[in-house]
């Protein structure tokens, strides 16, 4: 079959590759009808995430159709010909994470728990197409895929929905609702989010939809603010205005209620000495990430507000500013999306029409122009705000 593969950082190649097999009886097999491309994979695309190697399967946003189940699926959950969404982090449902709804954080999927101990303390879960720091499983950039454990993780969808409206169930609009979520966003509330990318699309939808008074979407790419603009967000451009100036201007000198981070590791904001500063050490992996954005949410949220983080990161930040989240009385939260605590609901928002999450979507490719899609993405090019590849 063909799949689209990591050939090395900053290169990818649709390739030859073997079909998937079941290997547990509780596995099955989807025909990939619908997969993404997501800011997520531009990370390991540009090789911040380490353990990748020559020729993995990329892609942890994808749906499709089942087209083999194994012989521990006698509950029928689950059949060849079932229609389905499949969320990013591989849980078990069993674990203490998972009965707690913490579905990233499960304790038994990663087979590579391990190394990410080393890395993180204690393992995540198993993620698709994600290296092999979270199991080294095959992604949905791909004809077929092995879905793991696909009783739990696979979201059936009865609908007449079409694959564009339902396909981000899997990853970023459940990230961006999260990341809304974590907020305990009240009446009244001001939102900031910084960057208007797809997750900070729909975290300033979600924070609308949770009640948010006001939505500041903060980015530098025209086509991405006037897309929150045509939504009714306020909008500020970090190359042509000081951010904290303009946040305190907007909120009578109070600072947003609450602060969204949906940049994460490779941000591009701050003074120019400060970005030459995060980059230089970034380049010789002496730091993981740029914080620009965690460093600026957090100086400009209101005392006593949140700041929720949803942008991935990956190791070791320089200059946190811990004095001023602790002096301030701020709230930090963040996480890997726990998917399938959202899935039903979010669903059930489509359904309403109370969210679209077709709306960012801008390219559609077939599967064999993906390395083209990479590229449009990452170089934000031609508007690119979200790429659907169809196999």
């Amino acid at each position: 079959m063909k799949a689209n593969c990591w050939a090395g950082p900053n290169s990818v190649e649709v390739r030859d590759v073997p079909e998937p097999a079941l290997l547990n009886s509780r596995d099955a097999i989807v025909r990939v009808t619908s997969t993404a491309i997501c800011g997520s994979d531009l990370h390991l695309l540009d090789g911040y995430v380490p353990t990748m190697q020559d020729g993995d399967v990329l892609g942890h946003e994808f749906m499709g159709e089942v087209v083999e189940t194994g012989p521990g699926m006698t509950d029928g959950k689950l059949r060849p010909g079932d229609r389905v969404v499949v969320p990013f982090p591989i849980a078990c449902g069993a674990c203490a994470s998972c009965r707690a709804e913490l579905y990233s954080c499960c304790e038994n999927t990663n087979p590579n728990a391990g190394v990410a101990e080393k890395f993180f303390g204690h393992p995540t879960a198993g993620i698709y197409g994600y290296s092999h720091l979270t199991g080294g499983f095959a992604g949905g950039q791909a004809q077929y895929a092995r879905v793991v454990l696909a009783d739990v993780n696979a979201l059936k969808i009865e609908s007449d929905l079409t694959d564009e409206q339902v396909l981000f169930l899997s990853d970023i609009l459940p990230t961006g609702y999260m990341g809304a979520e974590m907020c305990d966003i009240q009446e009244g509330d001001v939102v900031a989010v910084w960057g208007a990318g797809p997750v900070g699309q729909f975290a300033m939808d979600s924070a609308r939809v949770l009640g948010a008074e006001r939505v500041i979407a903060i980015d530098k790419e025209t086509y991405r603010l006037d897309m929150a603009a045509a939504e009714g967000y306020a909008t500020i451009d970090f190359e042509e205005i000081d951010v904290r100036s303009a946040l305190l201007e907007l909120t009578g000198g109070r600072g947003p209620d609450k602060c969204v981070d949906a940049v994460g590791l490779e941000a591009t904001h701050g003074a120019t000495h400060v970005r030459l500063y995060d980059r230089a050490k970034q380049a010789v992996r002496s730091e993981t990430g740029r914080p620009h954005a965690l460093r600026q949410a957090i100086t400009s949220c209101r005392s006593g507000g949140i700041v929720s983080v949803v942008g991935v990161y990956g190791g070791l930040l320089d200059k946190f500013p811990v004095g001023a989240w602790m002096n301030r009385s701020l709230t930090l939260r963040a996480g890997q999306c726990h998917v399938h605590r959202y899935m039903k609901q979010l669903l059930r928002l489509i359904e309403q029409r109370r969210i679209d999450p077709t709306r960012v979507i801008t390219h559609r490719l077939p599967l064999s122009e993906a390395p083209r899609g990479y590229d449009l993405f990452k170089n934000k090019e031609d508007g690119c705000e979200k790429v659907v590849l169809t196999p």
